[in-house]
């Protein structure tokens, strides 16, 4: 059976997070998403864990109508690096509690708490508990491993060998991380980092695995691709659209080159610094451009909100009209992702002609990328009425 599944979001409980993060407004919007199982996010808070142990257990997970919840957590080393851990049961969140404890500074306040351990001593924590553990948002400029190391074993030293997957958030995509050859062997997991419930949050980013039941056993071997369990697709955004895709000034957003750049120190003429970005870093790091054969097709959407209000031309994807047509769809397939991804585009004939051509651009990559950079979102637009299809892959390929 196929799942879709987003292994990392906070709760309520996490710094800057909607108080809206609720379980149950979790659970009700992941249905309407289309995902099957959620990362629980932030299960060694207190009192996010005794909220989740309130929950049913179906075999190793906690469910919550036909919403299914895999423990997770975020933590931060001594280095400022992001870790995503994968927790058996809520029993191993609660030793994992106990081994972080004496060592963070917030782990009661924070849902993403901060740990005085490096990778290596996290990831020995991790494989003591018999959680899957890998780095977060791994090209993201201020927290990812690849932000302060130059390798995973630089990061993780004597427990490289136990990383079994790599996050590659919203500023890479497969095409960008298969370029350093140490990742090959991982599978590559997209995932929301959601800080709201909202569709356009929730499930940006999503991994669809091949499982023949939906429990930790059967993800892990998914992730480990063992036993015919596999990632079959990554969804997720273009790495255009992220904040730090291209290197440029984080005051005036002027965009250089890497040549540039270091040519002048990292200094804009504005006097703002220049922050490198992930396309750049990818390159400093890339050995090959080949793809290892187990890897799955990545997929480029925007959440379908975004893509209504888009074709439509409205500057948020909360207007009355955005939200009415999105709930028409989303009654007429069942799910955001069925819309997205799944359904024959000939059968979206009953909404405004404008919103099933930009899904079709979406599936047939027929858009136009203008990257971010130095903190500023980068902008996507729609092909005009007369451009035809690039020949590039489109969904239906896969």
């Amino acid at each position: 059976m196929q799942i879709n599944s987003d292994l990392h979001i906070h709760s309520k409980y996490s710094m800057a997070t909607s108080r809206n993060m609720e379980l149950s407004v979790i659970a009700g919007e992941a249905r309407k998403k289309g995902v099957h199982l959620v990362g629980s996010g932030d299960c060694l808070h207190p009192e996010w864990r005794r909220e989740l142990k309130r929950l049913d257990c179906e075999g190793d997970l906690l469910v919550l109508g036909d919403t299914y919840f895999i423990p997770t957590v975020e933590v931060e080393d001594i280095n400022r690096v992001h870790h995503l851990l994968l927790v058996p049961s809520l029993s191993k969140a609660d030793e994992l509690y106990e081994h972080f404890e004496a060592y963070s500074p917030n782990i009661d306040d924070d849902g993403r708490p901060s740990v005085n351990f490096t990778g290596e001593e996290i990831a020995e924590v991790a494989r003591d508990s018999e959680s899957l553990i890998g780095p977060a948002h791994v090209f993201t400029p201020w927290t990812a491993m690849y932000a302060y190391h130059d390798s995973l074993s630089e990061c993780y030293s004597d427990l490289t060998g136990y990383i079994s997957f790599v996050e590659l958030g919203l500023s890479a995509d497969t095409a960008y991380a298969d370029r350093i050859s140490e990742l090959h062997r991982l599978t590559f997991l997209t995932n929301s980092d959601a800080h709201s419930p909202w569709p356009n949050k929730l499930a940006r980013e999503f991994t669809r695995f091949e499982v023949e039941a939906i429990s930790f056993e059967d993800v892990k071997k998914a992730i480990l691709r063992e036993g015919g369990r596999c990632p079959t697709l990554n969804i997720g955004f273009f790495p255009e659209e992220g904040k730090y895709n291209e290197s440029a000034c984080i005051r005036c957003f002027k965009h250089y080159t890497l040549r540039e750049a270091m040519e002048m120190n990292w200094r804009c003429g504005c006097g703002g610094r220049i922050k490198k970005g992930v396309r750049d870093r990818v390159e400093e790091l890339a050995d090959t451009t080949t793809h290892p054969d187990n890897r799955p097709p990545y997929l480029h959407v925007l959440p379908l909100s975004e893509i209504i209000a888009m074709a439509l031309g409205h500057s948020s994807p909360n207007t009355k009209t955005v939200q009415t047509t999105w709930n028409k769809l989303i009654k007429a397939f069942g799910s955001e992702v069925k819309v997205l991804v799944d359904a024959k585009i000939e059968s979206i004939d009953f909404v405004d002609e404008r919103i099933v051509e930009a899904i079709k651009a979406f599936r047939e990559n027929r858009v136009t990328l203008r990257p971010g950079g130095g903190g500023k979102y980068g902008q996507i637009e729609l092909p005009t009425t007369t451009e035809k299809s690039t020949g590039q892959a489109s969904l239906s390929d896969f």
